[in-house]
């Protein structure tokens, strides 16, 4: 899954950093952007799955809660740490024409880190309050009920309820204002998007019981059933005359809208399980599985090749088969980055090696 969206970025980004404004204009461009509303929550609800594997370690081994808490947070303090250098780092190769505030900017880098350590605090009350036969289903209903109540609350932290009684740095963590006034779309704030993570990590618990690991394909199949469930229930619920929300934006804030995500994402867990159990995942060497060992990494390099000064096309004048044929360049030297990650880790003094000029012997 986390090839699938490293794919799914590089296309958004590419045609949306390329493109002139007359290919703008076209359905493909449309198309290519919904497809980059993915990417996000992909990335989100996978840290949630991943960080409940974690956790379940842990938990198994009898550590306490404050200790599970400790490691938990930790790593995600990590991540958050890793976001800010990167927009450093953006900052610095756009030395010049970057303003400042590009510093405090709010991407999913940040987001995730925050969301694990959120999430950390939430497995540690969990754990605390209850220890027993009953304790992953209070982390599953923990889980599933902290997303359900950023997802409620996000409308009107994002227009009746904003605290913009905070600084700006500190309001765009809560809804993406940034410095410009108004909460922005293209910014990740924690309302909605940690939702993802703890909706992942809701699903991560369930997938590690007992009863799911000796049913393994009914569970995913169930996931599927469960998410087309999702999506038709959000359907009917925008769909009724009486809103609840003062304002209500269907696309960016809307409760309904994150549970038809929500129900998406359980629908391509189904169809990832069955590409890896009997599909192309078993012939050897897969591309996307491949991108998803080195995510954070590719994620990382494929911005400056495209939105940043080392763009490989010029930005904002390319025809819709030129940039193609730029996102086919991006996806094939991402992924070899990938492939020498995964193969040369751990191979540091071995690498070094080669490059070392024979000692002469006398």
């Amino acid at each position: 899954m986390r090839g699938l969206a490293c794919v799914l970025m590089f296309q958004t980004h590419c045609y949306d950093s390329w493109l002139s404004p007359g290919a703008r204009q076209s359905k493909f461009f449309m198309y290519s952007q919904l497809g980059g509303t993915f990417p996000a929550p992909l990335f989100l609800f996978l840290a949630g799955i991943s960080f409940a594997l974690v956790t379940e370690k842990l938990w198994k081994k009898n550590l306490p809660p404050a200790q599970i808490a400790r490691a938990t947070i930790r790593r995600g303090a990590e991540i958050f740490g890793f976001g800010l250098l990167f927009r450093l780092q953006e900052y610095l190769i756009a030395w010049g024409w970057a303003p400042p505030s590009d510093l405090l900017r709010v991407d999913v880098l940040n987001t995730i880190g925050l969301s694990m350590m959120l999430m950390g605090i939430v497995c540690w009350l969990a754990l605390s309050i209850h220890r027993g036969a009953r304790t992953r289903l209070v982390l599953v209903f923990a889980s599933a009920g902290t997303a359900t109540l950023i997802s409620l609350l996000t409308p009107p932290l994002w227009t009746t309820w904003r605290p913009n009684w905070l600084p700006w740095p500190l309001e765009s963590y809560i809804n993406g204002v940034h410095n410009l006034g108004t909460p922005q779309a293209w910014l990740f704030p924690i309302f909605p998007w940690t939702a993802f993570a703890f909706a992942g990590l809701a699903t991560g618990f369930i997938l590690q019981s007992e009863w799911a690991r000796e049913r393994q394909t009914l569970i995913f199949l169930l996931a599927g059933a469960t998410g087309i469930g999702f999506v038709a229930a959000a359907r009917w619920f925008d769909a009724q005359p009486r809103q609840f929300y003062a304002v209500y934006d269907y696309w960016h804030t809307s409760p309904n809208f994150f549970l038809i995500r929500v129900g998406m994402l359980l629908a391509i867990l189904t169809a990832s399980y069955a590409w890896c159990r009997w599909g192309p995942g078993q012939w050897g060497f897969s591309p996307l599985i491949q991108l998803g060992q080195a995510s954070l990494l590719v994620y990382w390099v494929h911005l400056e090749f495209v939105y940043g000064r080392f763009s490989i096309l010029p930005k904002h004048s390319q025809s819709i088969r030129t940039a193609s044929l730029g996102l086919l360049a991006i996806f094939l030297a991402m992924l070899l980055l990938a492939f020498l990650r995964t193969r040369l880790k751990g191979r540091g003094a071995e690498v070094l090696g080669w490059f070392r000029v024979p000692a002469r012997t006398a």
